[in-house]
């Protein structure tokens, strides 16, 4: 049985509560100054691209009483500060259900979709075009329609956010499937294609449109419906409907989660490319042309535009706080157990939460405490692994064996992708035993037949606890691509629920269960040979994917 661990306390001194009391000093966006971009080759830009460019971890203190510690003084010392970077959303554990299956995820958007009247946000890499992803679009379609008819709630609004070079790749894509409902509801639907501002001038000409998105994409998985919203790492396509495995979790009737999600996908899209309904596009008036303006320009306003909401929802929860713990303080006990700190990752914009969260929550991983990370592509930067091998806590890393990974029997270069990984993952063992640290960090593989895997996120145990207190869950993939070149998003969840530790657990068992742990002679089996070409190419692509 899990320690039971209480955030808010009140007779407690450490409690989280107090953290989100301190004066908030808002930071001012800085001005950019803007200078005129001289000539240069876009292939150039590719120099960049090709380096690895991690910087060492910033060396953070842990906070008092994090080694050995237990109890509320234990979860306030690990995890307070997530309240400083972050905003902070206190909500019930008993609103969050942990979706297990891709068939759950599905028919929990399509239900919420049926019932909303005021939103339905949705951000995805890009929509698929097959039978299951019509579905998802007619019931937009039939919710735009009641909406119309409805004298008393005529308001619904759509807006999906996807990536450009994704959801414009094929002569039927993402689009052509919005088209129809952007022609028929224009007044109440929004389609935004974020381009990446990396990919510009001749390597945009250059590049294939099969492997453009490799330059950078707008990677969030956030699907919302009023005051509801799934946080993933699942696209809109049939895969991750059926047979390709990835983590959900439901927030149900969270409004100020909800509100900021909302505001963060629309500041998203304002500064991303807006769909018309003749299938061209254009950007807002005043706004900057991701690839055709001046690529300064264009990261100053749009970090402008997102980190407004970002900070402003930060001081709002700050001030909510600060007013509740001033007031009567009749909180049902258990009632509020949980908190939620969004965290955003956009390196092309200059935005980097996410990473400077991750990598204090990897420093700060005492000994004893476990460590259950998961990723469906293992390519850790490395400043990640550098901190999973100089840590104390006890690390069981997830990851997808060549048959389960996305690019496993493709056509062409991609189709080698898979060997490019099971190099990467015996160099990393091979240097988790040269360093004698394979009693204490373990790497395992997803094994399903006829199924992907695609589950990323971690699940993090404090000593001497069977459950764990807080996860992480979204669509960072703990790799180069997710700290430097996509959008990302992702949750911190807090929480003293025991039950939603419980299925926290569940959650972490089910997956693991699918797998087996690796060991030296995993790799000196024959269908784990790799090519010597791979071998030379994987260190100058390995950024890419």
């Amino acid at each position: 049985m899990a320690t039971t661990v209480t955030i808010a306390n009140r007779t407690n001194h450490c409690r989280l509560d107090a953290r989100l009391r301190r004066p908030y000093q808002e930071t001012m966006v800085r001005d950019f100054a803007l200078f005129h971009e001289s000539w240069r080759s876009s292939v150039l830009l590719l120099a960049p691209l090709l380096a690895e460019t991690d910087t060492a971890p910033r060396r953070v203190s842990r906070p008092s009483g994090s080694a050995g510690a237990q109890g509320t003084d234990g979860l306030c010392a690990h995890f307070g500060w997530m309240a400083e970077q972050a905003p902070a959303f206190r909500v019930p554990g008993t609103h969050i259900q942990i979706l297990t299956s891709p068939d759950q995820f599905y028919q929990a958007m399509k239900a919420h979709i049926k019932t909303a009247q005021k939103r339905v946000v949705m951000a995805s890499l890009y929509l698929g075009t097959g039978r299951m992803e019509q579905e998802l679009v007619d019931c937009i379609e039939e919710a735009l329609e009641r909406s119309k008819e409805n004298a008393h709630a005529p308001g619904l609004k759509v807006s999906i956010l996807l990536d450009y070079t994704r959801g414009s790749r094929g002569q039927i894509n993402s689009r052509t499937m919005l088209l129809p409902l952007l022609q028929r509801f224009t007044s109440q639907m929004r389609v935004s294609l974020y381009h990446t501002p990396d990919l510009r001038g001749l390597l945009r000409l250059l590049v294939p449109e099969r492997f453009n998105e490799t330059i950078g994409v707008q990677h969030i998985k956030v699907y919302l419906f009023d005051d509801s919203v799934i946080i993933s790492g699942a696209n809109l396509s049939d895969s991750y409907f059926t047979n390709r495995q990835d983590r959900y979790v439901l927030l149900e009737n969270c409004s100020e989660v909800a509100d900021f999600f909302s505001d963060l996908v629309e500041a998203v899209g304002d500064v991303s490319l807006q769909l018309r309904p003749d299938d061209s596009v254009t950007t807002l008036e005043g706004l900057v042309h991701p690839y055709k303006g001046n690529r300064q320009a264009f990261s100053a306003a749009a970090r402008k535009r997102i980190m407004a909401v970002v900070n402003a929802a930060r001081v709002r929860q700050q001030l909510l706080q600060s007013e509740d713990s001033g007031g009567s303080g009749d909180v049902s006990e258990g009632e509020e157990d949980t908190w939620v700190f969004p965290l955003v990752q956009m390196k092309p914009l200059g935005i980097q939460l996410d990473e400077q969260v991750t990598q204090r929550l990897l420093t700060s991983a005492s000994s004893d405490s476990a460590v259950f990370l998961t990723s469906g592509y293992f390519n850790l930067t490395r400043t990640y692994m550098r901190l999973v091998l100089g840590a104390g806590a006890n690390y069981r890393i997830l990851t997808a064996s060549p048959e389960v990974n996305g690019f496993f029997g493709a056509k062409g270069v991609a189709g080698a992708i898979p060997a490019a990984y099971t190099h990467i993952a015996r160099q990393f063992y091979q240097q988790v035993c040269r360093l004698g640290q394979h009693e204490r960090v373990h790497l395992h593989e997803y094994r399903r037949p006829q199924w992907t895997f695609h589950a990323k996120g971690l699940w993090y145990y404090l000593q001497g606890q069977h459950q764990p207190c807080l996860t992480l869950i979204g669509s960072p993939n703990f790799g180069y691509r997710s700290v430097h070149r996509d959008l990302e998003a992702q949750i911190a969840i807090v929480t003293e629920n025991e039950e939603l530790q419980r299925r926290l657990q569940e959650e972490q068992e089910m997956l693991y269960r699918r797998s087996t742990e690796v060991s030296s002679s995993t790799f000196k089996q024959p269908d784990r040979h790799v090519k010597l070409w791979v071998k030379l190419v994987t260190p100058l692509i390995k950024n890419f994917f």
